[in-house]
Formats: C-alpha cells, sequence, structure tokens
C-alpha cells in the first residue's frame, strides 16, 4: 500500500475573505479569529489540512463564520515568541500551535488567551502544564509519550538489525524536548549494548556535515529524533541517509518520503482533535479544565522498495509487525 502525500491547500489572501466576514458580521452572525502559530510551514504540516476539515466538520468555515490567522517560523525557533507576541495582539479567540518550540512560545506569549496544542511530545516534562488531568492556566491539548517514542525507535531498529552496534540520531538542539527524549535513547541504547552517536543540524545546512561525521563514526543506521524542522526535510534526510546507506527510522510519514521505517504517531489523525477543543472553548469551557489527551496508537510503517534499493533483508518478524508495508 502506498501512503499518499497530504496535499494542504492554504487560503492566506485575507483581502478575498473581507467581502464574506463583512456580510456575515452586518447579519449579527459571530465571526471567530483563529491565530495558528506555525513551528515549520504550511506545506509541511501533514495534520493542518485535517485540522481545518475537522473545523468545517464541527460548523466553522473561513470565509463564513472564521478567519484562521497564519504566522510561521519556518523552522526558525527563535522567530516563535515574536510570531506568538503578534497573534496575541490581534486578540484572537484561540491560538493553536505544535510541538514543544511553539507550545513553549505561546505559554510565553499569553496567560488570557486559550491556547491548544495539536500535539506535542511531553507537555509535563517540556514545562507547559503541570499536570495533564488538570492542566490549569490557559491551555490543553494532545500529547504522546516522546522520549519512550523515541527509545522505541532503537529497538525496532535492533529488531532489524540483529547486529547493530552504532547508530546515529539525528537531532536539533534548538528543541527543548530532545534532552528528556536524548536521556531515555541513551539508557535503551545501554541496555541494548548500541552506541548512540549524537548528530546535530538546527537547519538543512547543518545536513552535509552531520552525515559527513557518521560517516567518519562509521554509523550503522539512523534515527531522525522528531522535531518540526526535521519533519519538515522528511525527503531530503531520508535520500541522504539512503546516500549514506544508512537503514533509518523516522516519524510516520518518514517511510512514504522514502526512509526504510517509520515509527510513531499518526499526526493527520490526531490533527481533528484540536478542532473539538478549539469548539469547546468557543462555546465556552476552559481550557484549563480540559484534561490533555494522550496518544496511545502508535503504527509502524516499512518502504519495502528502500530495502530493495539498500539491497537490505527485512526479518519476517518485522514484516508481520507492520501496519503497513510500502510496495
Amino acid at each position: 500500500m502506498r501512503l499518499r502525500p497530504l496535499v494542504l491547500i492554504i487560503t492566506l489572501g485575507l483581502g478575498v475573505l473581507a467581502a464574506p466576514l463583512a456580510a456575515e458580521a452586518q447579519q449579527g452572525g459571530r465571526v471567530y479569529r483563529i491565530g495558528l502559530l506555525g513551528v515549520a510551514s504550511g506545506s509541511d504540516v501533514p495534520g493542518l489540512a485535517a485540522l481545518r476539515q475537522g473545523l468545517r466538520d464541527l460548523g466553522y468555515e473561513e470565509g463564513r463564520n472564521l478567519v484562521i490567522e497564519y504566522r510561521w517560523a519556518e523552522g526558525k525557533y527563535d522567530r516563535l515568541p515574536g510570531l506568538a507576541a503578534e497573534l496575541v495582539r490581534l486578540n484572537v479567540d484561540v491560538l493553536v500551535t505544535y510541538g514543544t518550540p511553539g507550545a513553549l512560545a505561546a505559554k510565553q506569549a499569553t496567560t488570557t488567551i486559550p491556547v491548544v496544542v495539536a500535539i506535542i511530545g511531553d507537555a509535563v516534562a517540556a514545562g507547559v502544564v503541570a499536570s495533564l488531568a488538570r492542566p490549569g492556566g490557559n491551555i490543553t491539548g494532545t500529547q504522546f509519550h516522546f522520549p519512550e517514542i523515541m527509545a522505541k525507535r532503537i529497538e525496532v531498529l535492533r529488531d532489524t538489525m540483529p547486529r547493530l552496534a552504532r547508530v546515529a540520531a539525528l537531532i536539533n538542539p534548538a528543541n527543548p524536548a530532545v534532552r528528556p527524549a536524548l536521556k531515555a535513547m541513551e539508557e535503551t541504547a545501554r541496555s541494548l549494548k548500541v552506541e548512540l552517536q549524537q548528530m546535530e543540524a538546527r537547519g538543512p545546512e547543518d545536513f552535509d556535515r552531520a552525515f559527513t561525521a557518521s560517516v567518519q563514526r562509521r554509523s550503522e543506521a539512523l534515527i531522525v529524533v522528531d522535531d518540526p524542522m526535521l519533519r519538515s526535510q522528511r525527503r531530503t534526510i531520508a535520500q541522504l541517509a539512503a546516500k549514506g546507506r544508512l537503514p533509518s527510522i523516522g516519524d510516520w510519514e518518514y517511510a512514504a518520503d522514502g526512509g526504510l521505517l517509520a515509527y510513531g504517531v499518526n499526526r493527520p489523525a490526531v490533527w481533528p482533535r484540536a478542532a473539538v477543543f478549539i469548539d469547546k472553548i468557543l462555546k465556552g469551557a476552559k481550557p484549563g479544565d480540559l484534561p490533555f489527551e494522550q496518544v496511545d496508537r502508535f503504527q509502524l510503517v516499512i518502504n519495502y522498495q528502500t530495502a530493495r534499493a539498500l539491497g537490505f533483508t527485512l526479518p519476517r518478524s518485522i514484516l508481520l509487525r507492520a501496519d503497513q508495508v510500502i510496495q
């Protein structure tokens, strides 16, 4: 089965929306304004189309009773505080973001405007909320067990490559969620007697240097540690891994973009939950009273084409465990 890439159609021309929104306002209907704080770029957020569809399903439609103000950091995390402040100044009804960098920027920008975090690795460990069951404050959303999933990727690689001795972890050190993830990964690597080698990249300009280092250190496989910037560069990373003959594993869509393996959260399936949170808040619920939801379903995807290109034989046990195999 092939995974089809999501096509995201983002309407940014607010001038086009002005006439119908003005007409709606004249008729007495409420027009809601949502601020979307994007950590990467619009074309690189696989769940954005699902969020907008989820809002439409609940009766919110851009051009009729909804305006979405988009701000994109393009993977430059130092831009997030300023972009979050812009959205706060617009006095949006709800601020939506994703990932630890986006959530922390939103938390810093406002304590009064409701914030919905569409997906985050570990909201408590990141300091976004004190409790999942009782978030308090103005933030709620959905999280998954980020450190555990990153550690699980080592196990999946080891099951795929029983003689694995050295694995490189590609990380973005600008993302504060990396620290607890690396700790969990190091513990798992030690237990499996695998050497974990860190490769750092704050942007695509660092990829060549990082992969050159992996060759010098004789890395045998690659783990792409979840990060919005790195996710936006999945295809490039998969191509570099293939060029270096490195079996690699990344997030749910990584295999569809050419990586050998993917293990993680089906993000497009999670994003519609953000629409549900938004709807509840617009109808009067307080975000601090809405418990964080936790994703407990993770998927293993295998790209059989990549395995053949690498001359790599996949164990039958891994094939049987896969939720999807891309032929």
